[in-house]
């Protein structure tokens, strides 16, 4: 038995219904609509508080890498899971996961805005980071819950979001010294 189907029926055996509409909740916010939020919410902040390198970083970053993952699950064409299991009705490919990708270009890149911030210090700093992994975790698991994904499409998403993020970071920090 491979480790996505391993980790698929475990899964499917703690689905709970209150369980089941918190995961839904938490796998919206990394959707299209609930990163496009986000990434402007942040966007117009880094404006207002007068870093638009910042504000590049976050929307370049978020912007380009919706059509790097859709042409991506174009050229790997990989089945989802079976319907039956399934929580949630998709017709695109599986791989890599959109959901675990684009909330790992979002939190990728803000935890860089926040390394290049000089505020907050100490704890809330490494609080803010926890949060930031933890909500990109929580985003990818609940697309291995929903069954919309196997597990490695999720592995998959989470690294090639934090790739992406990470050459936006070169991007704009190359751009910025040159200045």
């Amino acid at each position: 038995m491979s480790v996505d189907v391993a980790v698929l029926d475990w899964m499917l055996g703690v689905r709970e219904p209150p369980i089941t509409t918190a995961v839904t909740v938490v796998t919206h916010t990394g959707g299209t609509v609930g990163v496009t939020i986000l990434a402007i919410v942040a966007t117009l902040l880094l404006m207002r508080a007068s870093r638009p390198q910042d504000a590049l970083l976050v929307a370049g970053a978020v912007l380009t890498g919706w059509p790097v993952m859709s042409l991506l699950k174009l050229l790997f064409g990989r089945a989802r899971p079976p319907q039956p299991e399934r929580l949630v009705d998709l017709s695109t490919h599986s791989f890599p996961s959109g959901h675990a990708m684009m909330s790992a270009i979002l939190a990728v890149t803000l935890a860089a805005v926040l390394a290049r911030s000089t505020r907050p210090q100490g704890p809330w700093r490494a609080g803010l980071y926890a949060g930031l992994a933890g909500y990109t975790v929580a985003v990818g698991l609940s697309r291995v819950y929903l069954a919309a994904h196997w597990l490695t499409d999720v592995v998959a998403g989470w690294i090639l979001g934090s790739l992406w993020a990470l050459l936006w970071v070169w991007l704009v920090t190359r751009v910025r010294i040159r200045r």
